[in-house]
């Protein structure tokens, strides 16, 4: 079959086209930009955006010579043009309807499971699964729980990794009794692909569960079994903390702790108790467990190191940010004599090396705001990293004295720039 899939180059859209792939089918992935993915030699890609394609008019040239048609896109956050009714909603139900009007029965909707109440993200989701099940279409929508995959992670498996082997207690909301019921980012991708080959398998909705149901403790003391760390130790924190860091996750970052994760969690994220023996009866797909899932893909050294930056390095990220706010506010109010005793061996005068305070304690002050707010973060950067290095190169040839003094004080923006560029690099989400 020639597939088209959106959300393709996300974290189950991937794996879907990893699993179509290696199935024998012709995957054609719809992305912002048609953006080619290294990692999927071969595989064509069109362009779409899910925010503005909102009409079927916009899917109808997509879908030539299309024979199936695999929905994965998905945000748990709202930003700016994407939100939950256009992404969720408006685009896939466009997409659904172009599907018709070209006479492509074949559609799968990989939803989210639980409870709408928990929060807009299932429930415009649900609403989506609403939509495309009132067409006149052969479509099966799939609604998995917790995602995980032991070859990487992305968003809230992130973060549960990284929690998993903090040093000491692992904080975790009444002690971690909340259940869940993971299943591997491979079984999901296997199942969409085992869909495919059986067509009378339509019109109904799917739990798409592992095969146990498991605390939060006990899933995140595998994972730190896994990576190589000690026994787990638990902190419990009472609800309404945990509700609290949730909310101010929400309000100030950009990640997965949001009050919708933290409304799944609590709620359990489970399916049905007849779901998985239900996947294996439709579909012929019976997911591993997180400890088979887990042997089979031994941790590397890589994985240790990304659990343990996944907090280190937006801490790194903030004290850069505040050394360079204060920087800039130095800059900006420093004294004629203040700045004159500085350059007292330097070609400058004291006039002109003042309006230099002033113009790099503003680009300082600019740049530092703009990396604490993550305003285009890989441009904001580099453009940091390219400031400290004329900064060091500059000042090193014009006052070779600085070097040294006053306690290798030039010297210490080497760290800092060895830093930056860790930040840099690291900078991709996926």
């Amino acid at each position: 079959m020639r597939v088209l899939v959106t959300g393709a180059y996300g974290f189950i859209g991937a794996h879907i086209v990893a699993a179509l792939v290696a199935a024998g089918h012709e995957v054609v992935c719809a992305v912002r930009g048609a953006r080619v993915d290294s990692r999927f030699p071969g595989v064509a890609a069109v362009a779409c955006d899910m925010a503005r394609d909102l009409r079927s008019e916009d899917w109808l040239p997509r879908l030539e010579r299309i024979d199936a048609v695999v929905n994965a896109a998905g945000i748990l956050r709202e930003s700016g043009t994407n939100t939950f009714a256009a992404i969720h909603e408006r685009a896939p139900l466009a997409l659904f309807l172009a599907c018709q009007q070209r006479g492509i029965r074949r559609v799968i909707q990989v939803s989210a499971l639980g409870d709408p109440a928990d929060g807009e993200f299932v429930a415009s989701k649900h609403r989506g699964d609403a939509a495309l099940a009132a067409l006149d279409l052969d479509w099966l929508v799939l609604r998995p729980s917790l995602v995980y995959s032991a070859r990487g992670s992305y968003g809230g498996t992130s973060l549960l990794r990284a929690l998993s082997v903090l040093p000491g207690a692992v904080p975790l909301p009444q002690g971690g009794g909340q259940r869940v019921q993971p299943v591997a980012a491979e079984d999901v991708g296997a199942v969409v692909a085992a869909a495919l080959e059986r067509p009378a398998c339509t019109r109904q909705t799917i739990e798409l569960v592992g095969p146990e149901v498991m605390s939060l403790r006990d899933y995140l003391a595998a994972w730190r079994r896994w990576l190589g760390f000690g026994r787990i130790r638990v902190w419990p924190v009472p609800l309404g903390w945990a509700r609290l860091v949730a909310a101010l996750g929400e309000r100030f970052g950009d990640g997965p702790l949001c009050r919708t994760m933290m409304r799944m969690l609590e709620r359990g994220n489970t399916g049905a108790t007849d779901a998985p023996m239900r996947l294996r009866d439709e579909l012929g797909i019976a997911p591993r467990t997180l400890l088979r899932a887990l042997g089979e893909a031994p941790s590397q050294v890589q994985d240790r190191w990304h659990a343990r930056l996944y907090f280190g390095l937006p801490l790194l990220r903030l004290l850069l940010a505040l050394l360079w706010i204060v920087s800039g506010v130095v800059g900006l109010t420093a004294t004629t004599e203040a700045v004159s005793a500085l350059t007292t061996e330097g070609p400058l005068s004291g006039h002109a090396a003042l309006l230099l305070a002033r113009f790099t304690g503003g680009a300082d002050l600019l740049l530092g705001v703009l990396c604490l707010l993550r305003w285009c973060p890989r441009l904001v950067l580099a453009a940091m990293l390219a400031m400290l290095a004329g900064y060091t190169l500059g000042i090193g040839l014009l006052w070779p004295a600085q070097w040294l003094a006053p306690f290798g004080g030039l010297a210490k923006n080497l760290p800092l720039l060895a830093a930056l560029a860790l930040l840099l690099v690291t900078e991709e989400r996926r």
